[in-house]
């Protein structure tokens, strides 16, 4: 029984051991993975951009407010680069993202210059980055414009009566938490929503008209909510050119006295390990390897739902959303 209860106790003392150095193995792993994507990854060095090179911001997606990224382009603001490139490519996204966004972009723009060039798409929130800068590129078949404000809500209020189920409140006044989707919505409530949003639009076409160097005949052209080709845009002064990077990096050359034949540097907006690809899987199947396919999991898990997360829009939108066919 002695021997048997010796073997025992060495066994988990074994255990013990090999549980220790398999964590000390994994976060060896990890460390050194996560070196080598901060060195290998040009985006996780975007706070490294050389006084020799031009610094290329990507704003894709929808626009809602983000600290990190006015924080990226502060830093971005006094950083050695010699001038900037943003290139748009956004159906919109929240007023509230939007305005941030551009103040962001013309703070950064009284200290460098900066061009934008539109790859596929600048409309609503995605147009207001745009006019951030003093000279627009897109390609002739860009998609700009989409001058507009628009509030949605859902309303679930028939669907609940023929369910049988009524949402009982209590509030202060009649227009607190209105609309809230489970009653109709009052005249009073619709009214105080339109105000809001013509409000928000006014400002938008003020913008606009302020930036582009518009009189009230040429904005009433642009301000009904469509969208126009690069090549319809030039004419409307909606873009100034079109083109593409190249042509940015001319145009600086030429009119922003900028040095010929920098390099064009990508800076990422998110310089955060989390959100580095080769850095998840690269942790994730170490992990995996060593037997903790728990946290591997975990690791995997966690792309989905920041994507979940960056899908979430609340207030007012600048978004342009075409109707989705039958």
């Amino acid at each position: 029984m002695s021997l048997d209860s010796d073997i025992i106790v060495d066994r988990r003392k074994i255990r013990r051991k090999l549980t220790f150095w398999r964590v000390v193995a994994a976060l060896i792993a990890i460390a050194a993975i996560a070196g080598f994507a901060l060195i290998a990854t040009p985006g996780a060095r975007g706070s490294f951009v050389s006084a020799g090179s031009i610094a290329r911001v990507q704003i894709e997606g929808l626009i809602r407010s983000d600290a990190e990224r006015t924080r990226a382009l502060e830093r971005l603001e006094n950083s050695q680069a010699a001038a900037v490139i943003v290139h748009v490519n956004s159906p919109g996204g929240t007023t509230a993202g939007s305005e941030q966004l551009y103040d962001s972009l013309m703070r950064l723009k009284a200290k460098k210059p900066l061009v934008v060039v539109v790859e596929g798409l600048a409309a609503s929130g995605g147009y207001i980055t745009a006019i951030a800068s003093d000279h627009i590129i897109a390609q002739q078949s860009s998609l700009v414009g989409s001058i507009g404000v628009l509030f949605q809500f859902p309303n679930v209020a028939e669907l609940l009566k023929t369910i049988g189920v009524k949402v009982e409140e209590v509030k202060s006044t009649p227009l607190k938490a209105a609309p809230n989707g489970f009653e109709p919505t009052s005249p009073e409530a619709r009214a105080a929503l339109d105000a809001l949003v013509k409000d928000s639009y006014a400002w938008f076409k003020d913008l606009v008209k302020q930036r582009r160097g518009m009189d009230d005949t040429q904005l009433e052209k642009v301000v009904d909510g469509r969208v126009f080709t690069g090549r319809q845009a030039i004419d409307l002064k909606l873009i100034d050119q079109l083109g593409d990077e190249k042509t940015a990096v001319t145009w600086l050359e030429e009119q922003k006295g900028v040095k010929k034949g920098l390099s064009v540097r990508d800076y990422k907006l998110e310089p955060r390990f989390g959100d580095l690809t080769l850095f998840k899987t690269a942790a994730s199947v170490t992990l995996e390897a060593l037997g903790f396919s728990a946290i591997a999991h975990q690791i995997e898990q966690t792309g989905v739902v920041q994507a979940v997360d960056r899908a979430g829009l609340d207030g007012m939108l600048a978004l342009w959303q075409p109707a989705a066919s039958n």
